[in-house]
């Protein structure tokens, strides 16, 4: 990939987190620590791998995604508006009554292909859509789904990783945010989930453990398992908690919490000053 690609992805990192810092702290409520682990991520999805067509959202050929972590939304609403599915001042409703932005993702708002926040169940209804596709003896979509580490203490991720092995689906990519970090404390000290990648082999996925905050290696990985046609494929994302903002990153305090105005503007500072 060029480098200009990469700066512009990059760059689209940074205006995600800028908007998911502006959402939260104007509701005064959301998830801005997961936002910003996936950031990156939903960049290079929606600004360099996702077939889709934001004039036409229900588009039957486009790539499907579904935010099994479905409360780190902020950061797939923000992705969204700036690929067009939506106004940006629509960014200033999160949360409120009667939103198409809601605390968790619903499939009435332009370009979110799945209602998701019960933890375990967008990847279980992922691998849903992907049955769908072979039943209906087609080949022209991919399906992508996000899913945090904490989440993989849901038993419902097994029994869908099963399926997905069962059937060989190989228009299906898992992606985990490895941010070691959930609402209570650290993932490990909660319910230990590593080896991730032994686990999901252990299924029948093919995996890649990647540094998700580098953008060469998110595209590469996002490329190859795309193109990965013997089964269903799981690409660990090693992330920070809060990346971005120095005194959020890597602190449980900031899963679901929002800043004051101090806090605001400090983030604001540096997220403006880390732009790439």
């Amino acid at each position: 990939m060029d480098e200009n690609t990469i700066q512009m992805l990059q760059n689209r990192a940074q205006e995600i987190r800028k908007h998911v810092l502006e959402m939260v702290y104007k509701a005064q409520s959301g998830h801005i620590g997961g936002s910003f682990s996936e950031a990156d991520i939903m960049a290079a999805l929606y600004f360099h791998i996702l077939k889709v067509n934001p004039e036409e959202p229900k588009w039957d050929g486009r790539d499907r995604f579904v935010l099994s972590k479905g409360h780190a939304c902020p950061a797939l609403y923000a992705a969204l508006a700036m690929r067009g599915f939506y106004s940006m001042d629509k960014l200033d409703t999160l949360r409120q009554f009667g939103s198409l932005l809601q605390g968790h993702p619903v499939i009435k708002t332009p370009g979110i292909d799945m209602t998701s926040g019960s933890l375990g169940v967008g990847f279980a209804t992922a691998v849903g859509i992907a049955l769908d596709e072979k039943i209906a003896k087609r080949d022209d979509y991919q399906v992508y789904t996000l899913l945090g580490d904490g989440e993989l203490n849901e038993g419902i991720v097994w029994e869908a990783a099963q399926t997905a092995n069962k059937y060989r689906f190989n228009n299906l990519v898992a992606i985990v945010d490895r941010n070691k970090i959930q609402n209570d404390g650290r993932s490990d000290d909660i319910m230990p989930v590593e080896p991730i990648d032994k686990k999901f082999e252990a299924f029948g996925w093919k995996t890649w453990k990647i540094d998700g905050h580098n953008m060469e290696e998110i595209v590469s990985a996002l490329e190859t398992a795309r193109d990965y046609r013997d089964g269903p494929g799981c690409i660990i994302a090693y992330t920070v908690k809060g990346k971005g903002v120095s005194f959020m990153e890597d602190d449980h305090y900031w899963h679901g919490k929002a800043p004051n105005q101090e806090q605001f503007s400090k983030a604001m500072q540096e997220l403006q000053g880390g732009a790439a």
